[in-house]
C-alpha cells in the first residue's frame, strides 16, 4: 500500500472504474431530519453546508421532473422496532414517535407526490419497498444527498449497488460529525461502491436528460 499516493495504489489495483450515468435517475433524499441541525441535539452535526447543496439539487430534480424519495427515522417508544442498531446508537431515541428532531429540516421537506420512505436502519432499502418502487419506475441511477456519509448514505449507497442501481453520490450534498471521517468515506465509496459528483455536475446530468 502506497499510503503517500492512495489514489494511484487503488487504480493500479483495479479499483474505481468509472460507472455511466443512466438515463433514468432518481433522487434519494437521505434523513434530512431536524435533529442533524438543531443545537443542543446529540446529533447535531454541523452539516449547514451539505443541507445547501442539497437544496440546490432537490430543487434541479424537482425542476426537470426526477423522480424522489425522501427517507425519514421513526421508532416506537422504546425502539422496539430498531433491534440492536437501537441499542448500539443511544441517540437514536431522538427518532422516537412524536419528537420534533425526526421532523424535516426546512426547506428539504417532501412535497405532495414526492415519495417518503421511513426507515429503522441505516440503508434506505433494508426492510423497506424503495427497490421495488425504483425498479418500477425503470430507474437505472440513484443520486444520493443526505446524512451521515460514513452511516446511512454509505449504507444506502452500498445496498443501491447490490440492487443493480449505479450511485452517485453528491459530493457536496453529504456530510459527517468529523471531516476526516467524511472524507475517508468519500474515498472508499468511490473506490469500491459509488460515483460521485459536485452539485454542478449533477445540476447539468439533470438537464442533459430532459433537454
Amino acid at each position: 500500500m502506497n499510503e503517500a499516493n492512495p489514489d494511484a495504489d487503488y487504480a493500479a489495483a483495479g479499483f474505481g472504474q468509472g460507472l455511466l450515468l443512466g438515463p433514468r435517475p432518481a433522487l434519494l433524499m437521505i434523513d434530512f431530519a431536524r435533529a442533524y441541525f438543531a443545537p443542543g441535539s446529540p446529533l447535531y452535526a454541523g452539516v449547514e453546508a451539505a443541507r445547501d447543496a442539497a437544496a440546490q439539487v432537490l430543487a434541479a430534480a424537482r425542476g426537470h421532473g426526477v423522480l424522489i424519495f425522501h427517507t425519514r427515522v421513526e421508532y416506537q417508544p422504546g425502539g422496539a422496532d430498531g433491534g440492536v442498531f437501537f441499542r448500539k446508537i443511544a441517540a437514536l431515541k431522538v427518532f422516537e414517535t412524536g419528537s420534533p428532531l425526526g421532523n424535516f429540516e426546512p426547506p428539504l421537506e417532501p412535497r405532495p407526490g414526492e415519495a417518503v420512505i421511513t426507515k429503522q436502519f441505516p440503508s434506505a432499502f433494508f426492510g423497506t419497498d424503495l427497490a421495488a418502487l425504483l425498479n418500477s419506475a425503470g430507474i437505472d441511477t440513484l443520486v444520493i444527498c443526505g446524512l451521515s456519509t460514513s452511516g446511512c448514505v454509505r449504507a444506502s449507497a452500498v445496498d443501491a449497488i447490490c440492487h443493480g442501481f449505479v450511485p452517485v453520490i453528491v459530493r457536496e450534498g453529504v456530510g459527517d460529525r468529523l471531516q476526516s471521517v467524511h472524507d475517508a468515506n468519500l474515498f472508499d465509496l468511490a473506490a469500491k461502491t459509488a460515483e460521485l459528483r459536485s452539485v454542478v455536475e449533477i445540476i447539468t446530468y439533470f438537464e442533459d436528460i430532459t433537454s
